[in-house]
């Protein structure tokens, strides 16, 4: 359907055709795109009221605008149709602001794995580190809600229910992984942690009775393979930093399952989430902190810490609190901007990235064969996400094939009860 506007004015009979040329003021037509065949609905189209005419048309003469303006709405939208141009510009911004989450994502988390090393290898108390980190966010969300610089959520008593079994799980899997850190190399806990997803297939498969195509169970292969043969080739090997990490995997493939089933319909944004997120964790981890390490272990520690260190001690301590809080802020925040596919792809690359750092930084001897693991382990997770992918994709094509049948079943038998 192509529709066009041409519009000739009596009261302009003056202004020859070589005048109204030199003014290069072009009349705009505007042309709807058509409709040809498809299952999906043609929406009707209605014309904008024309712009332009009568003694206006001099004024756009000499401002050099078009001389008619015609927009098309679509009957459901109360805005004009975007253009091509439009879209394409509004794809590529998007496309930026997606590439500045990853790049301050990859950045904050590197930055935070080298501080909390160097505060675990002077202050080897997992449990208070993984407190402050908790503490420091969420007094710092506490701070931005107060002075209105971030919107304050809007919750209620079953938002904080729902919630509470997430807070367990990222409570669990933040300490393991703490504690693996203060045991072993930064570079073998994100080798194990990169196991992730085979502990999301078999926690789904047989507790909560999902089945998977077979592709996605040969994915596993190369993950299960090279973090196993990581861990056997690693130099330093520790079983309490080992287990931290398999721990760590586990609670936080339930707090991905709980958070799914819990936070459906909740309209609070990523970054208020992680907060709230926070400000639980912290009140479940306190207690139990106190209980394993205690006051007089942190106090004697820390003055430890401080003789050999110095005040740079200190900023180390809250450079690692408030790293950790921004870059799981910022992931939180990319989830709502971006697929779970998308997001999975990012976090493998993210892994990378704080591998290699951390070796060049803290000098970890590696093996050839220990390389050799982590990579098969790491290209494993990345195979992972697009064989999971290309399964989802199959299981949308059969649901929409489906219920384009569906739809065509149902105007048959309209057509036969209007017989």
């Amino acid at each position: 359907m192509i529709c066009s506007i041409k519009q000739s004015v009596s009261s302009l009979q003056a202004l020859t055709r070589s005048d109204f040329y030199q003014r290069k003021s072009p009349v705009k037509s505007l042309s709807l795109p058509s409709v040809v065949g498809g299952t999906s609905p043609v929406k009707p189209l209605h014309l904008a009221p024309v712009r332009g005419l009568g003694f206006g048309l001099i004024e756009d003469l000499r401002v050099r605008r078009p001389l008619i303006r015609c927009e098309a709405y679509e009957a459901d939208r109360s805005e004009p149709v975007e253009s091509d141009v439009v879209k394409g510009r509004s794809e590529a911004a998007k496309k930026v602001k997606i590439g500045l989450y990853f790049a301050t994502w990859w950045a904050l988390n590197v930055v935070f794995n080298i501080y909390n090393k160097k505060v675990l290898n002077a202050f080897p108390y997992p449990w208070l580190t993984s407190t402050l980190s908790l503490a420091t966010g969420s007094l710092m969300m506490l701070i931005s809600w107060a002075t209105r610089i971030a919107e304050t959520p809007k919750t209620d008593f079953a938002f904080w229910k729902t919630l509470f079994p997430v807070a367990v799980a990222h409570t669990i899997g933040h300490v393991a992984a703490t504690v693996s850190m203060s045991k072993v190399a930064v570079s073998f806990t994100h080798i194990i942690k990169s196991g992730e997803p085979a502990f999301s297939v078999l926690v789904s498969r047989f507790l909560l009775g999902e089945s998977f195509p077979t592709s996605v169970y040969f994915s596993l292969i190369p993950i299960i393979g090279g973090c196993a043969l990581a861990a056997v080739t690693e130099l330093n090997f520790n079983m309490i930093g080992f287990m931290g990490a398999m721990i760590s995997n586990l609670a936080f493939v339930f707090r991905n399952i709980f958070s799914k089933r819990g936070m459906k319909g909740k309209s609070v944004s990523g970054m208020n989430y992680y907060a709230c997120l926070s400000i639980m964790s912290l009140l479940i981890l306190t207690p139990f902190a106190i209980a394993v390490e205690g006051p007089q272990m942190w106090a004697a520690g820390w003055q430890n810490a401080v003789s050999q260190i110095g005040p740079h001690f200190v900023w180390w301590v809250a450079a690692q609190s408030v790293f950790y809080h921004l870059y799981n802020q910022v992931s939180y925040m990319s989830l709502d901007e971006i697929s779970p596919l998308t997001f999975s792809i990012g976090n493998t690359m993210k892994r990378i990235s704080v591998i290699v750092s951390s070796i060049i930084i803290f000098h970890t001897p590696v093996q050839p064969i220990n390389a050799l693991g982590a990579a098969i382990a790491i290209l494993g997770t990345f195979l992972y996400s697009q064989v999971f992918a290309h399964s989802l994709h199959e299981l949308r094509m059969v649901y929409s094939e489906l219920s384009e049948k569906i739809n065509q079943y149902i105007l048959i038998i309209r057509k036969i009860i209007c017989l």
